[in-house]
């Protein structure tokens, strides 16, 4: 029996000015299995990364449900959406969005912060996962001295670390050169084994979209199923 971790039903939404509507997604219906790596192409605008937001609890949608293991996100209140947030999924973007002010392990401990777990425990399960993503060394270093892919994988530590269900994926790659790229890749495939962790990747990279398990593309507000590549 496949165990659905995310249902999407009739998801809406439109953006409007004085003069005009802009439809960006049209009755879109998505599910996502627990342990499943699931990649949405795209083009510029056509919604992507709205979809991910209301899939996130980021932004409402006009109309339409999301689901978590039968839950009704929109039904909860804005603070409990943002500890559900905290807890079950783990968000990396394009642009790392670490904190400057603060170095790898401080950054990577920020949502055990955040749920109060003491300094001495997060900051002990941040140095752990940073050795995960290779960055051991790195732990005391601020954004500033890391690299691009570095930074990148400090986020992706940072998303690991309350043990999500889920880690939406907002063009993670965007700004990587070809061998970071396939750093990133072998770092979701390991966490995927490891800990069953469910990917959602909004990407323009078509050879890492098909990487995942399935790939779909938003067009015209509508999914729909790509036939991966052999």
């Amino acid at each position: 029996m496949v165990d659905i971790l995310f249902n999407a039903q009739k998801i809406s939404k439109c953006y409007r000015d004085a003069s005009n509507t802009l439809d960006i997604l049209k009755s879109v219906d998505l599910s996502i299995s627990k342990s499943e790596k699931v990649a949405i192409l795209g083009a510029s605008g056509s919604g992507k990364s709205t979809l991910l937001h209301i899939l996130g609890t980021l932004d409402q949608p006009d109309s339409g449900e999301v689901y978590f293991k039968q839950e009704a996100l929109f039904q909860k209140s804005k603070k409990q959406q943002a500890q559900f947030r905290n807890r079950e999924l783990g968000f990396v973007y394009q642009f790392h969005h670490l904190l400057p002010e603060f170095n790898a392990e401080e950054n990577v401990a920020m949502p055990l912060f955040i749920q109060g777990q003491g300094n001495k425990v997060a900051l002990s399960k941040a140095r752990d996962l940073l050795d995960r993503v290779g960055l051991a060394q790195r732990c005391q270093h601020q954004p500033h001295q890391l690299s691009g892919g570095e930074r990148q994988r400090v986020a992706i530590a940072r998303a690991l670390v309350s043990n999500p269900s889920m880690i939406f994926a907002d063009e993670p790659t965007g700004n990587l050169d070809d061998e970071n790229t396939e750093l990133i890749y072998q770092l979701i495939e390991d966490i995927n084994k490891e800990f069953a962790t469910s990917f959602l990747l909004v990407t323009h990279d078509i050879a890492l979209a098909h990487k995942m398990d399935r790939v779909l593309r938003l067009e015209k507000g509508s999914l729909c199923q790509v036939t991966k590549s052999v």
